[in-house]
């Protein structure tokens, strides 16, 4: 994580969890000529158009305060979406029963990524069922393999 994404998370944390928001992820990336700082929330039912703005504003009047980035920026306080990364032991936890896509670092049986219902997670292992035609086969994928996980939107 880079200093500034760390920085904006302490900051950012107090504020989501006095509102009963959850941090997802803060992105600081630059696109074309300009800087973004995204800061990803969510809750159980969902965020609205008025948590990310309330948000936005408190955040920004913090920024603001301390001054932690020296360059211009675009501050973008949004829902993670449908397809939400997974990131910490509790995102893998509510996704249990849900669909998700794993990438892991190095292939498993000839695989680097994997897509089925999310069966368990232990802290160690995901365990994952796809469906391969018309058979269904659990994977087991150690967690240090994985590179990123999000959940996945499937389209009938």
């Amino acid at each position: 994580m880079s200093k500034v994404t760390e920085v904006v998370e302490e900051l950012a944390e107090p504020i989501i969890n006095e509102l009963g928001l959850e941090l997802v992820e803060i992105q600081f990336v630059k696109e074309g000529k300009s800087w973004f700082l995204r800061v990803y929330i969510d809750k159980e039912t969902g965020v609205d158009i008025e948590d990310c703005g309330v948000v936005s504003e408190r955040l920004s009047e913090k920024l603001d305060e301390i001054d932690p980035i020296t360059q211009n920026y675009f501050l973008e306080v949004s829902s993670p979406g449908a397809e939400r990364p997974l990131k910490k032991a509790s995102d893998f936890e509510k996704a249990i029963g849900k669909n998700v896509f794993i990438k892991t670092y190095e292939p498993i049986d000839g695989e680097k990524g994997f897509e089925g219902t999310l069966l368990e997670y232990d802290g160690q292992t995901l365990k994952i069922e796809m469906k391969i035609k018309t058979r269904k086969k659990a994977i087991e994928i150690p967690f240090e393999k994985v590179a990123n996980a999000r959940l996945a939107v499937i389209f009938s």
